[in-house]
């Protein structure tokens, strides 16, 4: 067992600066919609369009970055030892079993982290982003958009989008409260660094 880097540093830039902004997102998007008044109605919307292209900026990035490095196997799904991992957190957690999933800097995340992440980018990402994007352009939609589409149509499906988004990162934050204490598992996402079973590495 060796202190290893897992996580890199524009890894965790990106992790905690996407935090941040989905958070703005998500406080000034419910203001908007009308769950509560923190802000006014401009103010919000303005703060709300300035984290909407601050995230999709970051994401470009991202995406450039996990290309470039080959991060993006990381995400690959797999069905090798998901059932394992899936009976661990239904049952094992509760019964003080190990985790059966040994982390390398190859394989980063277990499977079943694997599949959420790979849908919280390839399935809830895309709808908040078109349907956003379509209602922040709506005054300026094509004649043939706008007489196959209405914008509470997009407005209802843009916040379903952002409840699904909320289930994920109460979900994430949850689970990253499983570990051998109460913050094992956000430690590596702010040092970089976890114990693995790898040789010792250098930033």
């Amino acid at each position: 067992m060796s202190r290893v880097l897992v996580y890199k540093r524009f890894e965790r830039f990106w992790h905690w600066f996407q935090a941040l902004l989905i958070f703005s997102l998500l406080i000034t998007g419910f203001e908007i919609h009308g769950s509560y008044s923190l802000l006014r109605f401009g103010d919000a919307t303005q703060l709300h369009t300035i984290a909407a292209w601050s995230l999709i900026v970051l994401w470009l990035f991202a995406i450039f970055w996990h290309i470039t490095t080959g991060e993006w196997r990381q995400y690959v799904p797999t069905s090798k030892g998901l059932f394992a991992v899936i009976h661990y957190y239904l049952i094992g957690t509760f019964t003080g079993a190990e985790h059966p999933y040994r982390k390398t800097t190859k394989a980063k995340h277990n499977p079943l982290q694997r599949l959420a992440y790979l849908f919280f980018k390839l399935v809830i990402s895309p709808i908040i982003w078109a349907s956003g994007l379509l209602y922040l352009f709506y005054n300026d939609w094509p004649a043939m958009l706008a007489g196959a589409l209405n914008l509470e149509t997009v407005a209802l499906v843009h916040t379903a989008a952002a409840f699904a988004m909320l289930v994920f990162i109460i979900a994430h934050v949850y689970m990253t409260t499983m570990g051998h204490t109460l913050t094992s598992h956000i430690k590596p996402m702010v040092t970089g660094y976890e114990d693995l079973d790898e040789p010792a590495s250098k930033s």
